[in-house]
């Protein structure tokens, strides 16, 4: 019986040992590889109105031309002049001008000591740029160092209103004749009265 049992203990020592060597020779499982990348979702469409795409925006409706500045009248200007430019309006309105137009300061006119009547004059601000033609209907201005006084509509339009006065330059056509450009006129000089002596008392 001894015997019996000695080898029970082998045949199961045996087995133990087959089964442990099968183990050490079954290979190791695969080590696992780098993940493929997974292809990431296209970015949503930009929007900048409800319903319209980024790309489909029309564009903006360009403003109106303006009239070329090197032209006035048809012709390339030049320089004339510069200084003071002043306005007037509803105290003249209506009254007859130099020219014997009537005078209407919501037309683009304005008066000029020496240039002839009619000609066209491209005033320049110096102080915004703003730029405004006129039609030189009048005689003036008679004070000061102004060369020039606008109506009330060409001065809104240099946004001089509530200044009065601005330093602006003159062109006018290229066919212009020269003409002179008359000094303001001179001041008269302040006299003073007189101090008369006191009389004598006695």
């Amino acid at each position: 019986m001894y015997q019996g049992v000695i080898r029970l203990v082998r045949l199961a020592a045996a087995a133990a040992l087959v089964a442990l060597l099968e183990a050490c020779a079954t290979p190791p499982p695969p080590a696992p590889g780098p993940r493929a990348a997974l292809p990431r979702p296209a970015p949503a469409q930009q929007h900048d109105a409800p319903g319209q795409a980024a790309d489909e925006v029309p564009p903006s409706p360009s403003s109106p031309e303006r009239p070329p500045a090197e032209l006035l009248g048809g012709e390339v200007p030049r320089e004339f002049q510069r200084g003071m430019a002043s306005w007037y309006g509803p105290r003249f309105n209506g009254r007859r001008t130099a020219s014997g137009e009537r005078f209407d300061m919501r037309e683009f006119t304005a008066a000029h000591r020496t240039l002839p009547f009619g000609t066209l004059v491209r005033v320049h601000s110096l102080v915004n740029g703003r730029d405004v033609d006129v039609r030189i209907t009048d005689r003036g201005p008679y004070a000061g160092n102004r060369i020039i006084d606008l109506s009330r509509a060409a001065a809104e339009e240099l946004g001089m209103l509530g200044l009065g006065f601005k330093e602006v330059v003159l062109l006018v056509p290229e066919s212009t004749p020269e003409v002179e450009t008359a000094p303001p006129p001179a001041r008269k000089p302040v006299r003073k009265p007189r101090r008369t002596a006191p009389a004598n008392r006695q």
